[in-house]
């Protein structure tokens, strides 16, 4: 339990510190003037766009929540909206203090008051994982389709610079030590197998293991498939409007329009997941990809931080919300 304590505060002392480094070195250049001239594009900005965007995030959360319930009936569980709801705001906020400590409270929060296993739950949000990483893919093609002569060429950049890095680094010896690690790992799975088979602690990992499996391969027996893509396609629609919305706020980036904010909701989503709730990181993709429309630095830094703000206050206000109101209501209803 110590050491486990230990690793958990080390993840979130280095996904932290990645942030504020990487916001310490985007501010380091930022001279007096610069300074002046963010102070003046925030004092003119439009906050109350903010209220469109809250409302518009707030509802892909809620579409969220209806989903996972979808994900959740091929096991048997019909939990109310309410409750997964307002799990799904309080995991998203946990989000925000530990890497991935989201997932495993969410789950344990509505097994807790709607009485479900976790363990089960824990594999529909790998489903619904691998779900939201096929949705970010095909963003990511739609953006570079729709305006290939300029996200398309920064992409291939990126990507020739780490095809090269990969093959300088394969070679036939490196492949030969691969091949050997994998083939002692199965071996030494299967003599442990065989020799704590019945083992307490072997038979708890294995209960735990089919619980996530069961969970994962539930995505096979959805039984409203065409609801569950038109929901996750509203999801990322509206991350979509709220990255377009945004643009208003702010006078200098207002004439951008639906290709900018693909980019934006694309490489945006990279940042959001690199470093703790996407601080630094967030700023950092928004910065370079509005770069890429002649924007200068500066707007962009700006812009970035308005932007991750809005989305962090969404969470942080959306999750204590949740939290004080989820035990209240269910105690009531005992």
């Amino acid at each position: 339990m110590l050491r486990k304590r230990i690793i958990t505060l080390l993840q979130f002392i280095f996904f932290l510190g990645l942030g504020v480094f990487i916001v310490w070195w985007m501010s380091k250049g930022i001279d007096e003037k610069g300074w002046l001239q963010i102070a003046e594009s925030i004092r003119k900005a439009k906050f109350i766009l903010f209220l469109p965007v809250f409302l518009l995030l707030l509802l892909s959360h809620f579409f969220r929540a209806l989903r996972w319930k979808i994900l959740m009936e091929p096991l048997g569980y019909k939990p109310s909206t309410f409750n997964v709801f307002n799990a799904v705001m309080i995991g998203y906020m946990a989000n925000l203090a530990l890497p991935r400590l989201g997932e495993v409270l969410k789950c344990t929060i509505l097994a807790r008051y709607e009485k479900l296993g976790p363990d089960k739950l824990v594999g529909t949000i790998v489903a619904e994982r691998a779900v939201d990483l096929m949705c970010l893919i095909s963003v990511f093609v739609i953006t570079i389709l729709v305006q290939f002569n300029i996200v398309g060429d920064f992409a291939l950049q990126l990507i020739g610079k780490a095809g090269s890095s990969v093959q300088g680094n394969l070679n036939f010896k490196n492949a030969a030590v691969v091949i050997l690690i994998v083939v002692v790992l199965l071996i030494l799975i299967r003599l442990l197998r065989k020799r704590t088979g019945n083992h307490t602690l072997t038979l708890k990992i294995k209960s735990i293991l089919n619980g996530i499996w069961s969970g994962l391969i539930s995505i096979r027996y959805i039984q409203k498939k065409g609801l569950f893509i038109l929901y996750s396609l509203i999801i990322w629609s509206l991350y979509f409007l709220s990255s377009w919305i945004g643009f208003y706020a702010m006078e200098e980036v207002a004439h951008l329009g639906p290709k900018e904010a693909l980019s934006i909701l694309s490489f945006g989503s990279v940042g959001m997941i690199v470093t703790q709730g996407g601080l630094g990181a967030y700023q950092f993709a928004i910065q370079e990809t509005l770069l890429l429309y002649q924007i200068p630095q500066l707007v962009g830094f700006t812009f970035g931080w308005i932007l991750w703000i809005a989305q962090t206050a969404v969470l942080l206000l959306g999750g204590l919300f949740s939290f004080i109101v989820l035990p209240i209501i269910n105690r009531n209803e005992r």
